[in-house]
This record gives structure tokens, C-alpha cells and sequence, in this order.
């Protein structure tokens, strides 16, 4: 195993692995003594094509405390802005021999290409709308944390699943594992007939009544950047019909959870009561999780020992 490009490539066993590294991570992220020599003399480039917060701070932060040195490229000063197509970055990177490539880009099979132009171990931190794995092994290991057998849950994903490169990766790791997955949206922000028979999943576009028994409800912010603002639904429509209030949860589990990969848009997807307030929400906790994870795959292909 050279790179992560998406969760397909992953075996359920290699899964596990990830989540018990990250599980080790988890603990010690909360301790003073928090930094590894592991990846000591390693280099690790973040390239992101995309703007990104909690993505790029977390592999930046997952670096660093596994000891690697960390470049982050300003594509702004690149020479991507002179109109050097991507395999020209890649080789020209690859050349100077880093041993990992972290990279985000907004076109579907990017990481793909990069992994296999580059001698380094590439990780996909987010391509176009097709995956985002580090996402769905933090989102696997936070439900875990509250729900230990996936199998049989009942996960709600509600938002912009269309053009969500997050709720495919989770879709794709939840299922393997046992979850039966409802979606929710405006129906032009619903995924394609065959994908949803593919993968058994349910539909509704009530989402009081969707959230109906469910153990996990998963929202998403409405991917701005991917689709024609003509075709959404205004903000306070959006939120009126599928923004997740807290009189709802009353037809959900009583230990129902609430996740979001963010960046979360208060007052549209969710209530800001539900953010601030409530003990159901997890947010924090995946964010606390995301560097723990991507602390856990740097050294799980460390260990793999091919570059």
C-alpha cells in the first residue's frame, strides 16, 4: 500500500488498523506529551488546490507531531499560476524527492494521477466531488467512539450529497460495515438512480420524517463551488425545509449524535443552538479526530516502507 486515494482501496482489516493507530493518537493529542520522532528526516508537502481550514491544519499539525517537516505550497506563488498543467507540478515535485504528497484538488481522479506520476506516498485530502478518505475514517472512528457496532445503525445524511466528496467516501465505508443509510436532500442534490441502488440506500425528502429512529444524523453544507446557484433552493428555503431544528430530535434515538465535516453554515444546515449547546453534537470531536487520523495513515504507509 504506497498511497490512500480513496476508501475502495482499502481492505476492512486495513481499516481497522487505521482506527486503532488513530484511537492511540486520540489519547495522546490530549496529553502534554504529544510529538513523535517517527517520521524524523522525512519531508511531507501539502498541495492544495482547493481553500481548506480544518484539512490542511490537520495533516500540517499530524506531520509535525509525528516529527516530518512540513512544506505547504502557496499555489498563489507557483508556477501553477503560469499555467503549468498538473503532471508538470507533480514530476517537478516528485523530482526533489519528498517522501509523502498530500494533495487537494477539485478535479475527479486528480490524486489518482498524482499517485501515479510521483515516487512518494500520495494521500488524497479531497478530489472534485469523488473522495475525501481521511474524512470518512474520522467520521467511521467518531461514530465507533459513541457506537461501537456499526452494523444496523441507521445514518442520516442530509445536505448536498450530489456533490459531496465526503458523503461518497462515508457511504462507501459505513455500508461496508453494516450501516443502513437514508439520504435526504432537494431531489437535484440527490446522487443518480443507479448510485443509490448500487449502495441499497433509502430516500426521503422529509427530514423530520427521515430522521425518524436514526442513530447518527450526518448534514453537509451546500457545495457553492460545484453547482449553478440557479438550481438550489434560497437560504432560508433550504433551511426551513431541511435545516436540522432541535424540536426535531424528539422522533430521533435518544443517543442520537449529530456530525458535520464543515465548515458548518450556522442557520442553514443546523440550528445554532444545536452547535453551541447540545451534548448530541460531535462536531469538536471530529475535528479532534481528523488529526488523529491523519496522524494514524502517514504512519500506516510509513510502515508499509515501499517508497
Amino acid at each position: 500500500m504506497k498511497d490512500l486515494i480513496d476508501i475502495a482501496s482499502l481492505t476492512n482489516q486495513q481499516i481497522k488498523d487505521i482506527i486503532t493507530l488513530a484511537g492511540k493518537y486520540y489519547k495522546s493529542n490530549k496529553t502534554t506529551d504529544k510529538t513523535y520522532d517517527l517520521l524524523k528526516g522525512k519531508e511531507v508537502i501539502n498541495l492544495f488546490f482547493e481553500n481548506s481550514t480544518r484539512t490542511t491544519l490537520s495533516f500540517e499539525l499530524a506531520s509535525k507531531r509525528l516529527g516530518a517537516t512540513v512544506v505547504n505550497l502557496n499555489l498563489e506563488q507557483s508556477s501553477v499560476k503560469k499555467g503549468e498543467c498538473l503532471d508538470d507540478t507533480i514530476t517537478t515535485i516528485s523530482a526533489m524527492s519528498p517522501d509523502f504528497i498530500v494533495v487537494r484538488h477539485g478535479t475527479n481522479g486528480a490524486a489518482r494521477q498524482v499517485a501515479q506520476l510521483a515516487h512518494s506516498h500520495v494521500i488524497n485530502a479531497g478530489d472534485g466531488n469523488n473522495a475525501h478518505p481521511t474524512q470518512a475514517l474520522l467520521d467511521l472512528a467518531v461514530i465507533m467512539q459513541h457506537k461501537p457496532n456499526i452494523n444496523g445503525l441507521k445514518i442520516v445524511i442530509c445536505g448536498d450529497i450530489k456533490h459531496s466528496r465526503v458523503a461518497r467516501s462515508d457511504i462507501e465505508i459505513l455500508t461496508r460495515f453494516g450501516a443502513n443509510i437514508t439520504l435526504i436532500a432537494p431531489p437535484n442534490l440527490l446522487p443518480d438512480a443507479d448510485y443509490i441502488k448500487q449502495y441499497n440506500l433509502t430516500t426521503d425528502s422529509n427530514l423530520q420524517n427521515g430522521i425518524k429512529d436514526a442513530d447518527v444524523i450526518m448534514l453537509l453544507r451546500i457545495q457553492h463551488e460545484r453547482i449553478d446557484a440557479t438550481n438550489i433552493p434560497s437560504k432560508e428555503e433550504y433551511y426551513n425545509q431541511y435545516g436540522l431544528k432541535a424540536n426535531m430530535l424528539n422522533t430521533a434515538k435518544p443517543n442520537c449524535i449529530i456530525m458535520h465535516p464543515g465548515p458548518v453554515n450556522r442557520g442553514i444546515e443546523i440550528e445554532q443552538s444545536l452547535i453551541d449547546s447540545s451534548n448530541k453534537t460531535v462536531i469538536l470531536q471530529q475535528v479532534e479526530m481528523g488529526v488523529a487520523i491523519r496522524m494514524a495513515v502517514l504512519e500506516y504507509l510509513h510502515n508499509c516502507n515501499i517508497v
